[in-house]
């Protein structure tokens, strides 16, 4: 295996399988920043308030029409449809909400207007309402896109070695352990991560999103921290007052299940996106920024792409410049993928069997046995 070689993994399937699965250079790119930018037409680094807005109306006007529909109709719904009702709502107001979402994301980036203020006004706002702490996130999310790929300051689904799995990993590593792990970190893997930084990079001390003293922050993040907490509080009290009003399980039908979806989508398409066998990880000997932006793969929702904002399909576009609006990432994804040539890294697998896989198959990360390169990490599972 060449520096920047394709290796293909042991693993069945037929030939376009095995070709995803092959893994991607990881050598120092024979391009730069600078010429990859040169490559997207200049229109796509242009952000329009109005054209931003238009996505926000757009998705509250179907999150409205099926709030009312729900309201106005179900009620009125025999048992048998109701039974399907009900979970139609929830999953296609989880949906709608996750883009809603990743706009307030966009907000976080700086990506929605050429106006800071409004930017982090529409993003308080939005996020607040979806019970995330706006601020809190940005920077540690920001933080993120600084350290993509390393094992040492990277900030969430951070792979570890396979001396440092906890000693109960190996007994998970078989179907009813990948269910029951996939299924916790879909339902309670966003709010672990927040209160308590479970899959965040270690610090030497407690680190928590709502803490504006935790170490996550700098000291001129902490009154913005605090302004985060303020949001998600009112929201809060917002949703206690209803339940008083309209009791617990009207709140937890209209609001709470959509909710749960738009969590487990947000958890799931940052596992898709930075979890592959065929990604490398790199350590401090071996990280750069440009080789750690690369190592991340878009991945095919099917409709969801446009729902979802296309945060999906275009994240690798999105983290090389991340100021970019989401309605020209995938002009730009298009443009720059000549450019990228074989480091750029496309999944067309579905998602349910894609995170089937993924936790199959990509259980920790150690060096290649006899590689010079020590530095660089690939995913393994075996024990």
């Amino acid at each position: 295996m060449g520096a920047g070689g394709r290796m293909p993994l042991p693993t069945p399937g037929n030939k376009g399988e095995q070709d995803v699965l092959k893994r991607v250079p990881y050598s120092k790119p024979p391009f730069t920043l600078g010429e990859i930018k040169k490559a997207i037409p200049p229109h796509c680094f242009q952000r329009s308030v109005l054209r931003s807005f238009s996505y926000v109306v757009y998705d509250l006007i179907i999150v409205s029409l099926l709030y009312y529909i729900a309201t106005t109709y179900f009620h009125d719904l025999p048992t048998p449809i109701s039974f399907v009702a009900w979970p139609s709502y929830w999953a296609i107001q989880g949906c709608v909400l996750t883009g809603v979402w990743v706009i307030a994301h966009e907000c976080g980036h700086h990506a929605f207007s050429d106006h800071q203020w409004l930017d982090d006004t529409v993003g308080l706002i939005l996020h607040s309402c979806l019970l995330v702490p706006y601020f809190s996130w940005k920077y540690s999310h920001r933080r993120h896109h600084s350290n993509t790929g390393s094992l040492d300051r990277d900030e969430v689904f951070v792979p570890k070695p396979k001396s440092s799995l906890a000693w109960y990993s190996k007994y998970l590593n078989n179907p009813p352990g990948r269910l029951l792990t996939i299924t916790i970190t879909l339902t309670l893997g966003w709010p672990l991560y927040l209160a308590f930084n479970v899959s965040g990079r270690p610090y030497d001390r407690f680190a928590c999103h709502y803490d504006p003293y935790g170490p996550i922050y700098s000291d001129r993040e902490r009154l913005q921290i605090y302004l985060s907490d303020v949001g998600v509080l009112t929201v809060s009290y917002v949703l206690f007052r209803l339940v008083a009003a309209k009791g617990l399980a009207w709140v937890v039908c209209m609001y709470g299940v959509p909710l749960l979806i738009v969590n487990g989508f947000l958890v799931l398409i940052t596992y898709l996106q930075h979890t592959h066998p065929s990604l490398p990880h790199y350590d401090s000997s071996e990280w750069d920024w440009l080789r750690g932006a690369l190592a991340t793969v878009d991945r095919d929702y099917g409709v969801l792409n446009k729902v979802f904002h296309n945060i999906t399909d275009t994240h690798v576009a999105h983290h090389l410049i991340s100021t970019m609006p989401h309605y020209h990432a995938m002009e730009a994804t298009k443009a720059i993928k000549p450019i990228l040539g074989d480091y750029y890294q496309f999944d067309g697998t579905p998602f349910y069997k894609a995170v089937w896989r993924e936790a199959k198959h990509c259980i920790y990360v150690e060096p290649d046995d006899g590689s010079q390169d020590k530095g660089v990490f690939w995913y393994r599972n075996k024990f």
